[in-house]
């Protein structure tokens, strides 16, 4: 592209930008090659250390910088930028690393990071760190568009190099040449083919802005055309749900606060792809104007409602890591629903659009401040959850029975772990067994049962004449596999081994088999051999024997020993 063209001078960015620079594409890909080879190598040697995976973060993250912000005007700057981001991207996978699961959500904190350098780098291609508040918003916009195109193609390249590398090692093995086998198996060729072929493509895309300018706006039309009758579907939802009083939140607490946030993120980017960089690139089209109007006055309407999701689930079960993490995602998404309704009363019919600009570009500074500061551990959400659900228990807020020591010993860190302990030693015999039970669990339990619930299960199981130690084993094994008898179980000692005793475990009418498991001497659980594991399928084992709580259980000779359930055989012969 010849600088100063006219397509140039169209374009809402710094004419810097836009230079064509020879030398970028082989820059990255030599940049990439590096990168990539160092992060293949580390990830196999060091890659579980603290130290190996900020090592391996701060190339990924400073050399996929560079391909966004490298240019040959403010070399230096933007390079000191991009070695910036590697560094904090580094220092973040260092300490999640460093605290592993004594600190509750820390892959919520490094995607906090994540975010915070996608919202950087395209702030700081707009020059805000010079300009502060005085930023166009039109240069800001267009390098968020620009920059996801480059690296949505870069990506692209990536994967259709694969595909060609792959079938030209196809086709030289037509004549017995294994080269290319033998390069894509040396150590470290991986990361250096994928570091070079993304670092090129950026370099070749980064070179031809102008281009990728025509192609940012026909990807936003596409968005506005998707944007008209997501507008109506959000209308008709919202409509349905107040003339419902909301009842709809109250039975669907689970999956309507991450669905109600998804849609506030999606009104965002469509509101946006119609409302453009100024008046000028406002799509004159009243029924898309129409549709913008009400997508910016829906992302707080969205928002609202999914606070009162989550305000329901909390108030049912109380603080967990994961449950902040969604608060805060709220108040972000609230503030931009407060901030788009506000331009909506300040701008009237006339500078709406103008307003709702000025609002994303501060909403972009603050939040990017703001993610940062979440990446930092500085919050131990666990913490404050372990709290929460302590005083829930000692209140009588929440039973004995409901609540979840699992969560305690699993997902609140070390708090959680810590309290879990104190409760073991409770006056309280109920919550002193059921912390001891937990804490004495080899691994999670399958599903969000509490251990109240899994001991009841067990409880109802029928054990038959099964002494204590086998009772004792099983018993463990179903509190941990509680999906088998969700109802109720019926086990049975079958027979004996060398190693240990055969135990039949008949599982209720919601998982249609028969579990064979040795529960050897010592052990203080049920180990399940699969030795074989037989199911009960349609008319050729006959199912309703399984569940016919009389039917014999007995081993018989067949050539080895075969399990019976009545005079129906399961499954196949073993030893």
């Amino acid at each position: 592209m010849v600088a100063g063209s006219e397509e140039e001078q169209a374009l809402p960015v710094e004419a810097n930008y836009l230079e064509d620079w020879p030398l970028r594409p082989w820059l990255l890909a030599g940049l990439g090659a590096v990168s990539g080879l160092i992060i293949h190598l580390i990830l196999e040697s060091e890659g579980e250390s603290g130290l190996g995976a900020a090592i391996a973060t701060f190339f990924f993250f400073a050399f996929v910088a560079a391909t966004f912000v490298l240019r040959p005007t403010r070399l230096i700057e933007s390079a000191i930028f991009a070695l910036g981001v590697g560094a904090v991207m580094g220092g973040i996978a260092y300490i999640v690393a460093d605290l592993g699961s004594s600190r509750a959500g820390t892959e919520f904190a490094f995607a906090a990071g994540v975010f915070f350098s996608l919202l950087a780098i395209p702030l700081f291609q707009a020059a805000f760190h010079r300009r502060k508040w005085a930023t166009p918003y039109a240069e800001t916009h267009f390098h968020v568009w620009t920059d996801a195109v480059s690296a949505g193609g870069a990506l692209a390249f990536v994967g259709l190099s694969w595909l060609v590398l792959w079938l030209l090692h196809a086709l030289f093995s037509i004549v017995g040449i294994e080269v290319i086998e033998k390069l894509i198996e040396t150590d470290g060729f991986v990361g250096a083919f994928m570091g070079a072929t993304f670092g090129g493509a950026m370099g070749v895309l980064r070179n031809q802005l102008g281009v990728l300018g025509t192609l940012q706006r026909v990807v936003m039309l596409v968005f506005a055309l998707l944007a008209v009758p997501f507008a109506v579907a959000l209308l008709i939802f919202l409509t349905i749900l107040l003339f419902s009083g909301g009842s709809a939140l109250w039975e669907a607490t689970d999956s309507a606060t991450p669905v109600l946030l998804s849609c506030a993120v999606f009104a965002f980017i469509f509101c946006n792809a119609i409302v453009r960089d100024d008046d000028e690139a406002r799509s004159g089209n009243v029924v898309m104007q129409a549709a913008a109007l009400v997508l910016a006055a829906c992302i707080l309407p969205l928002a609202i409602f999914a606070a009162i999701s989550m305000g329901i689930r909390i108030d049912q079960h109380g603080l967990t890591p994961e449950r902040i993490w969604a608060l805060i995602a709220i108040v972000i998404a609230t503030a931009y629903g407060l901030a788009y309704w506000a331009a909506l009363v300040r701008g009237r019919m006339a500078a709406w659009c103008d307003y709702l600009r000025r609002a994303n570009m501060h909403l972009a500074a603050v939040t990017c401040v703001i993610a940062l500061i979440l990446a930092l551990p500085l919050f131990d959400f666990g913490a404050i959850s372990t709290r929460d659900q302590l005083a829930r228990l000692e209140s009588g807020e929440t039973p004995v029975e409901e609540f979840d020591f699992n969560a305690l010993r699993w997902d609140f860190g070390d708090a959680g772990g810590d309290a879990l302990a104190e409760l073991a030693q409770s006056d309280d015999p109920d919550i002193a067994q059921l912390a001891q039970e937990t804490q004495n669990a080899e691994g999670r339990y399958y599903g969000s049962r509490t251990a109240a619930e899994r001991r009841e299960v067990v409880e109802n199981t029928d054990f038959g004449d099964m002494d204590e130690a086998t009772r004792a084993a099983v018993g463990a094994y179903i509190r941990d596999e509680i999906y088998l008898c969700e109802v109720a179980c019926r086990a049975d000692v079958v027979g004996e081994t060398d190693r240990g005793q055969l135990v039949a475990l008949i599982p209720n009418q919601n998982w249609n088999g028969v579990k064979l498991l040795l529960v050897t001497p010592g052990n203080e659980r049920a180990i399940e051999q699969f030795i074989r594991n037989g199911r009960l399928q349609g008319e050729r084992y006959g199912p309703d024997a399984a569940r016919d709580p009389d039917a014999q259980l007995e081993l018989r000779p067949f050539e080895g020993r075969q399990l019976y359930v009545g005079d129906e055989p399961v499954g196949d012969p073993f030893e």
